[in-house]
């Protein structure tokens, strides 16, 4: 499951908390069940364990953590059963909240804006696919008719005359083929990685890819990177997840 949290991760969730969940999950997920998309609360104060909710190709998910961290608690519920969902977003984020059939409601509050955004979007098609099933039309099969070959007459073929056009020597290949500036830049890193003998990133394990994605995140909070640098770095390193 771990290969799937590069389309779930983003900057505003901690990678070792999606692990954590993912984690819990993978004995949990039916047959033909993807995860689409996981939300993890973030409140003001420093969130020791968040609420999150999960949502998948067949149901939403509440993860509640419980006994300090050491048990977690599931309430999930299937799209049939949902009826509606609301995004409300405040100052210090945002609340995504959904009731079912049965008129039951719950809500998850200090989600960041986006990730609430994704969820209600996310909740949005699979309820509207629910209401719209897409039914594809019978098809007919076309009766076959025989049709009279037609005779063409051609003309006869008139033996083509090619001219002869001169053409320039090249002497030196560097003068049509430019160094690609992409090619240069392909061979800094592992340069640059074999001097300092630090391990190259398609070497690294999957522990060690997230050790070094949370280092990154913490120089972006602490102002000694730019947020480009960052997402170039994050970008590198999430080819290799």
């Amino acid at each position: 499951m771990i290969d799937n949290l590069k389309k779930i991760l983003n900057e505003d969730q901690d990678p070792k908390a999606i692990e954590k969940i993912t984690a819990k999950l993978e004995n949990l997920l039916m047959s033909n069940e993807e995860v689409g998309y996981i939300a993890v609360q973030k409140k003001p104060a420093i969130t020791v364990l968040p609420d999150s909710i999960v949502v998948t190709n067949k149901r939403i998910i509440i993860c509640k953590p419980k006994n300090l961290g050491l048990s977690m608690e599931f309430i999930d519920f299937n799209w049939d059963e949902m009826a509606a969902s609301f995004v409300k977003e405040g100052i210090l984020g945002a609340d995504f909240t959904f009731t079912t059939k049965n008129e039951l409601t719950h809500t998850i509050d200090y989600l960041p804006k986006n990730q609430a955004r994704k969820l209600y979007t996310f909740a949005k098609e699979q309820m509207d696919a629910l209401k719209n099933p897409i039914v594809s039309a019978p098809v007919t099969p076309n009766p076959v008719v025989a049709e009279a070959t037609p005779v063409i007459e051609t003309a006869p073929i008139q033996e083509e005359v090619v001219e002869e056009v001169e053409v320039e020597e090249v002497t030196s290949f560097a003068e049509i083929m430019p160094v690609a500036p992409a090619v240069q830049e392909t061979f800094a890193e592992p340069v640059q990685q074999a001097a300092t003998g630090e391990k190259k990133l398609s070497e690294m394990s999957s522990e060690e890819l997230f050790a070094k994605l949370q280092n990154y995140k913490k120089l972006l909070d602490n102002g000694l990177i730019l947020q480009g640098e960052y997402d170039k770095l994050k970008a590198e390193v999430l080819q290799y997840m």
